[in-house]
């Protein structure tokens, strides 16, 4: 299966849940990618999409630094499978010539991807799985009725410019 190149859209809440949201968005197309994460996850995302910098620092950061005293870059970062409501990812690390993958949550992977200036990719799998049905929208890895939430709506009216992230 081939590998979609996308980028951080935004971060936004769920109204209903009051949870973050990490939309990844498709470079050369529409399909956008929705990941419900945690606080601390958006928070770290946000504040490197921002340039926020503290000062020490944070957990994402000094991994990217560590990794960058020794020399290993970061190329890319996959979201690859979606398995039981659960997206999985991968960071690829590279030294020379040698080349391997690491598990990883999204959001951390996304986080250290924004730091590293990585680039993200998502499996076509796993955009086949998630892209809703007419009527539908995928929170979670669950199909829900459009009727119940308005979260499809929310999508298409989304101004990039105007949101970058809200927590």
């Amino acid at each position: 299966m081939s590998n979609i190149a996308m980028y951080v859209h935004a971060i936004t809440l769920d109204a209903d849940s009051n949870s973050p949201i990490l939309i990844l968005k498709e470079e050369n197309g529409e399909r956008t990618l929705p990941i419900w994460i945690g606080l601390l996850e958006a928070t770290a995302i946000a504040t490197e999409m921002e340039k926020i910098e503290f000062a020490r620092p944070m957990t994402h950061d000094l991994s990217v630094n560590l990794l960058k005293k020794m020399e290993i870059k970061i190329p890319r970062i996959e979201i690859s499978d979606l398995k039981d409501n659960t997206y999985y990812a991968l960071v690829t690390l590279k030294q020379g010539d040698r080349e391997l993958t690491v598990d990883a949550r999204p959001s951390d992977a996304v986080a250290i991807a924004l730091r590293a200036e990585a680039r993200i990719f998502v499996n076509e799998s796993v955009l086949k799985i998630t892209q809703p049905a007419k009527g539908t929208i995928i929170r979670n890895g669950e199909r829900i009725p459009a009727e119940e939430k308005k979260w499809a709506k929310i999508l298409e009216e989304m101004d990039p410019a105007a949101v970058r992230y809200k927590i």
